[in-house]
């Protein structure tokens, strides 16, 4: 009998590269500039305003 394991993964945070856990105060919404890419944002780097760079065009914000 082969027993199968369930793997979980995890989204990044675009701001400082780290998992982002379920159930945090984390956000995801599409870049400002050019609406393509989810830009998602662990809950420090929210409360601290820490910068995110998109991707793909390179917008910069908090």
């Amino acid at each position: 009998m082969t027993e199968k394991t369930a793997t979980l993964s995890l989204v990044t945070c675009t701001s400082c590269g780290k998992p982002i856990p379920p159930g945090t105060e984390a956000t995801k919404f599409l870049c400002p500039n050019c609406g393509e890419i989810q830009i998602k944002r662990c809950g420090k780097c929210r409360k601290f305003g820490r910068a995110y760079k998109c991707p793909k065009c390179g917008f910069t914000g908090p």
